[in-house]
């Protein structure tokens, strides 16, 4: 009957050191995730953006653009864009009004040559009365910055 106990308390380590592993790299993936929402939006200020680990040197488009908001298309249509996967790690909507500017491989465009799924940078501001954001500037395409 000892050789039983033995062996059940050698199966009862062998499982709690897998349970413990198990947690350890859950929590491990919990922080990497908190880590990765850390960036513009979520408060702290402290996240890197997929544009920042993108881009390097200077004159880089990354560097011109590093203020802007990214993300994919989702949702388009003429007066608003729906982006996702955005440096705020939430869905994000713009609107477009007369004055947005739009540019496609480095040369002024229009906003029927958005498509969905396209990557895009936006300046944007923030609608004092409606909260809305509005875009500025919608840039898609290879990242020429234009000079205008």
């Amino acid at each position: 009957m000892r050789e039983g106990k033995t062996l059940g308390g050698k199966l009862g380590v062998k499982r709690r050191i897998i349970v413990m592993a198990l947690l350890l790299n859950l929590l491990g993936f919990a922080a990497s995730s908190l880590a990765q929402r850390g960036g513009r939006g979520g408060g702290e200020g402290g996240g890197t953006s997929p544009l920042e680990v993108r881009s390097s040197g200077s004159g880089t488009a990354g560097n011109e653009l590093k203020d802007y908001a990214y993300g994919i298309i989702k949702t388009l249509n003429k007066d608003t864009m729906v982006l996702t996967k955005t440096n705020s790690g939430m869905d994000e909507t713009f609107k477009f009004d007369k004055k947005t500017k739009f540019i496609r491989d480095g040369k002024s465009s229009s906003p029927e040559s958005l498509k969905l799924g396209d990557q895009v940078w936006v300046d944007a501001r923030k609608d004092k009365k409606t909260s809305d954001l509005l875009a500025r500037k919608v840039i898609s395409g290879a990242f020429l910055m234009p000079s205008f």
